[in-house]
């Protein structure tokens, strides 16, 4: 699996304007006094996590009335362990502020017999039916981050936004339902691409025991209300770094993630709830 950036052009765009002004910014603050020891003037971490993954889908339709949720795991078949790329980058302005930038990207397809019918988008799919389906996350953010205290510890609080995209596909031999003459079966591919902007709150500390070794927890939350794409999702890490060289080093973290959003299409409300924990590794390269 190979990291991906967007196909949201705003997004690229953002991202990229931001990063020649961190730059700058870094460089211009260099003289200043020194911060804590705990963080960078700038670092890149890139790596992956090892993620245990639980992933429901469901849908229902304008009325209220459910017509099925189905797991991937249990009933598609998906792997339930997946490797999951991650790209960060933090820039530190001045002493007690910054930017932090995030990304990853989930990408999965699966071509299975059916461990028990079905129904999804007004659609039955039988027990032992053939489908494929496919899920696609991708999460993007850009946050300024406020950092207090002094010596070898630092809190910061962080605001920005978040973007995210949903990019799903069912599809093989069902009966589709709500006809007036009644059930039909048919060959079926159903699925929607759907993106959206949302708040971001941040929460981190971080604390350095020496030259080469630190800790850090980091938590932040998205939550948007109404529009096509709403939900929330919240990711949390508890980890350590070793900086064996001034400028290159190696981390190791534990993540959970929690992703559950709702988006509406033109006759069904469709949910996803997906859970993520596990382990990661990154090289970090800071300046």
């Amino acid at each position: 699996m190979s990291i991906r950036f967007s196909h949201s052009p705003s997004l690229r765009i953002a991202l990229l304007s931001l990063l020649p002004l961190a730059a700058w910014s870094s460089a211009s603050f260099a003289q200043s006094d020194s911060p804590s020891p705990a963080l960078d003037r700038a670092s890149f971490r890139i790596g992956g996590y090892y993620a245990n993954v639980n992933t429901d889908i469901g849908a229902s339709d304008n009325g209220g009335r459910a017509t099925g949720t189905f797991n991937l795991e249990d009933d598609l078949g998906f792997k339930d362990h997946e490797t999951v790329p991650r790209a960060r980058a933090d820039f530190l302005l001045g002493d007690h502020q910054g930017l932090s930038l995030d990304y990853y990207s989930i990408d999965r397809s699966r071509t299975a017999s059916l461990a028990r019918g079905i129904s999804y988008d007004g659609v039955d799919y039988a027990a032992n039916a053939s489908v494929r389906a496919k899920l696609d996350f991708d999460f993007g953010s850009v946050a300024w981050r406020w950092w207090f205290g002094h010596g070898n510890d630092a809190f910061g609080v962080g605001l920005g936004g978040a973007w995210y995209q949903i990019d799903t596909r069912l599809s093989g031999q069902g009966a589709i339902t709500g006809l007036p003459d009644g059930p039909m079966t048919a060959s079926v591919d159903t699925g929607s691409k759907d993106s959206a902007w949302a708040p971001m709150l941040q929460l981190g500390w971080r604390h350095a025991f020496n030259d080469q070794w630190r800790m850090y927890i980091d938590a932040s939350g998205v939550k948007k209300n109404g529009g096509r794409l709403s939900g929330h999702i919240y990711n949390t890490a508890l980890g350590v770094e070793w900086m064996p060289w001034e400028h290159v080093g190696f981390g190791a973290e534990y993540n959970f993630s929690r992703i559950k959003l709702d988006w509406r299409r033109t006759a069904y409300t469709a949910k996803l709830d997906m859970k993520l924990n596990g382990p990661s590794m990154y090289v970090n390269f800071r300046f």
